[in-house]
């Protein structure tokens, strides 16, 4: 049987599992606004049409240039969403901002719009004149539909970023459309709400000039920039999206930059293997990522990393900006 045919059986068995909606995960609570006292809210002028944008900050104490933490919100989420990242911002001393980009991704000015990329370069211009952060030290982080926002700005942003760390995101909106609907979750409706689409169905074009996947990626922007795909085997069983969104983005940054790395890639059989057993036969027994077994790992130099770890659709709970200097 063809490798390809082998995609289509383990997708269409990854959407028969889901037969009814799925539940925010804890880590997800939207309505969840808990917020230190050292955090407190701005107000941003959108510079493409004038609507202010509220944003979570915390300013660093330090009067040196600090690194600056941008950490995006969640597919259903806004800014007001509880993000613990900041708890690690203020223990470590650096500059931090929570920003709300259209809120959550179930109309047009949301979801991968371009107000969407417009409201975070925003977010970042406001931090950098508002504190002292060290401009080489610029940092993106973002869970699921907060990684998507994190690919997409890898994808659009203007800003020189040095790191840009996505955690169980969505890269193509037309599959996980389809994804979504043989798993009778709400997400369908969204891409179809925010695509302006007809009659159940998104307006596929749209959908995919939002997707991150059918991107051009910036490669002389982003040369000195880090790009980090974590995702949990399990995610598309146990959560909302499948582990081959991870996979194949992580597939089509590596082409971009190098279309003879070879090795570098994820072979169409290494996916069949990890989709159809959640698991990777050779996976090592002592390697593991924030407590939890690595799966499966590929990088393209210091350029693009990709992690598979023991785990489902989250961000696990540990030192997820070990990457950024002390």
């Amino acid at each position: 049987m063809k490798i390809e045919a082998l995609i289509l059986l383990v997708g269409l068995s990854f959407a028969s599992t889901g037969v009814h909606a799925q539940e925010d995960p804890a880590w997800d609570d939207t309505r969840s606004r808990d917020w230190p006292p050292q955090a407190c809210k701005v107000g941003i002028v959108s510079s493409a049409d004038g609507a202010m944008q509220r944003a979570y900050v915390y300013e660093a104490p330090a009067k040196e240039p600090r690194p600056l933490i941008v950490s995006l919100h969640t597919w259903s989420g806004n800014y007001e969403q509880r993000d613990t990242i900041v708890n690690m911002c203020i223990d470590r001393g650096y500059h931090y901002i929570h920003p709300d980009f259209r809120g959550p991704n179930k109309r047009p000015e949301a979801c991968g719009s371009d107000l969407v990329v417009s409201d975070i370069d925003d977010a970042i211009t406001w931090a950098l004149e508002n504190f002292a952060v060290d401009k080489e030290q610029i940092h993106i982080i973002g869970v699921s539909g907060g990684g998507f926002a994190t690919v997409l700005t890898y994808m659009r942003t203007r800003h020189t970023v040095r790191s840009f760390s996505a955690y169980a995101g969505i890269y193509n909106l037309v599959d996980w459309y389809y994804e979504s609907r043989g798993r009778s979750n709400r997400y369908a409706n969204d891409i179809v709400n925010a695509t302006s689409g007809t009659n159940g169905f998104p307006d596929m074009e749209e959908a995919k000039r939002r997707s991150p996947y059918f991107m051009r990626t910036p490669i002389e922007n982003r040369r000195n920039s880090v790009l980090y795909l974590y995702e949990g085997i399990h995610d598309g069983y146990t959560g909302s999206v499948p582990v081959s969104q991870t996979l194949r983005l992580y597939n089509k940054v590596v082409s971009d930059f190098s279309p003879d790395a070879k090795q570098a890639l994820v072979p169409l059989e290494d996916m069949v293997t990890m989709l159809a057993q959640r698991g990777f036969p050779g996976a090592s027994e002592s390697e593991f990522f924030l407590d939890r077994k690595v799966i499966y790992r590929k990088e393209l130099g210091n350029i693009v990393y990709l992690m598979i770890f023991e785990g489902g659709h989250e961000m696990p709970q540990g030192d997820v900006l070990s990457h950024v200097p002390k």
